[in-house]
């Protein structure tokens, strides 16, 4: 089941991941939230992430320090 956190609105929404290179040669990982399952959802937050809102109530994944 893909991993889902409700915003501050009542908006649900689910944490996709798509690996890709980058010019270097380096394979990176780009995370998002979407109102839909699609391919690439994730079951959970990646170690080392947590789950923040912006003020406008956008999902956004930051690094633990």
């Amino acid at each position: 089941m893909a991993y889902s956190h409700t915003n501050s609105k009542g908006v649900t929404y689910y944490l996709h991941g798509k690996s890709r290179m980058t010019k270097s040669g380096k394979e990176t990982t780009l995370y998002y939230f979407g109102k839909e399952i699609k391919d690439g959802a994730l079951d959970a937050v990646p170690a080392g992430y947590f789950v923040s809102e912006t003020k406008n109530g956008m999902l956004v994944l930051k690094k633990e320090s």
